[in-house]
């Protein structure tokens, strides 16, 4: 028998290979957040999954992605793929939703489950800044380039590309291409509300 492996974790965060400091506020993807309340003192709570994560000056929650820089929150993902091609509707966990077409699906960094299991454990279980940075009008255009019919976010958790995505979707949805997540259903009702009504909550 193999005692390594029974003596491996079985679950696991994100890592994080990067500095926490108001050096990243100089970067496109990194963007203050609506999805936090303050508590006082400089921390901070986020309110965009259900594990609310308290955050200090220069703390990261738990998915690694989000950080408290100076009282306030900011994700270090908006617009920050790591991949982006076009995707038969069909292998979506989505019941005859557009069949016969195909969506255009990125992915970011981090997650905010720590599963073992993940098949894209090379996306989720990693936090990075590198990536490339594509604005949501861009992205748009590359879906109506390939003939696809919406924006499909997946691979890593979608959760973690929630600001981005209501952009995206918002634009998605005035060309006529239809937008939709592959999630674990994590989100606060803030943010579904604000999916749903393509506006801020506070």
């Amino acid at each position: 028998m193999n005692h390594e492996v029974l003596l491996m974790p079985i679950y696991s965060w994100p890592l994080r290979v990067y500095k926490v400091s108001s050096d990243l506020l100089r970067l496109p993807n990194v963007r203050e957040s609506p999805f936090y309340v303050g508590l006082g003192n400089g921390r901070i709570r986020c309110t965009l999954c259900h594990r609310q994560c308290a955050l200090s000056n220069g703390q990261a929650g738990l998915c690694r992605m989000r950080l408290n820089i100076d009282g306030k929150l900011y994700t270090t993902t908006y617009g920050l793929l790591t991949a982006a091609e076009s995707r038969p509707m069909e292998i979506k966990p989505l019941y005859h939703y557009y069949p016969r077409t195909s969506a255009l699906t990125i992915s970011t960094w981090g997650c905010n489950f720590p599963c073992a299991w993940c098949q894209n454990w090379h996306l989720s279980k990693f936090a990075s800044i590198d990536g490339v940075y594509v604005p949501p009008e861009k992205l748009i255009e590359w879906a109506i380039e390939n003939g696809d019919s919406g924006i499909n976010i997946s691979f890593n958790e979608p959760t973690l590309l929630t600001e981005y995505a209501i952009d995206v979707f918002k634009l998605a949805r005035a060309r006529g291409l239809h937008a939709s997540i592959n999630t674990n259903g994590y989100l606060t009702p803030q943010a579904i509300k604000a999916y749903s009504t393509q506006e801020w909550t506070g």
